[in-house]
């Protein structure tokens, strides 16, 4: 199932015996430019990171170190989605509410997004979005 067209995305592999290699190249691998690139780490125990949508920005998710949850929910329906290879991420087009959870210890994620941080494109409040979705 998909929700508004989030989708898990395989990145190349280039397998060596030296160790591997993936790459993102934005339009290529993921479908936009990236403008901003951050990560998330040292979450403790139980965290819960994200809790909002965007009304323009795009991201594609990586965990590039251990492994977490990805909830996307479009008002409609919700999704989990499970991080936990290096090789392959999570599009999440905007207009999608979403969250990560379950973060294993030493997990690190990496986000690239298509648009530089903006405040004013982030929706926090669920029932606003909700609304903002009928």
């Amino acid at each position: 199932m998909k929700i508004n067209g989030a989708k898990i995305i395989d990145l190349p592999k280039n397998l060596d015996r030296r160790g591997n290699l993936s790459v993102i190249e934005e339009i290529k691998n993921i479908p936009f430019k990236i403008k901003r690139t951050y990560w998330i780490y040292d979450v403790p125990g139980g965290e819960v990171r994200g809790g909002h949508a965007y009304k323009r920005n795009q991201e594609f998710i990586v965990a590039l170190s251990g492994s977490f949850d990805v909830i996307l929910d479009n008002g409609k329906e919700r999704k989990s989605f499970s991080l936990n290879r290096s090789y392959y991420g999570l599009y999440v087009p905007k207009g999608v509410w979403r969250q990560m959870e379950n973060f294993s210890t030493n997990s690190l994620a990496l986000i690239v997004a298509s648009i530089k941080f903006d405040p004013a494109d982030y929706i926090y409040d669920y029932c606003l979005y909700k609304e903002l979705t009928k």
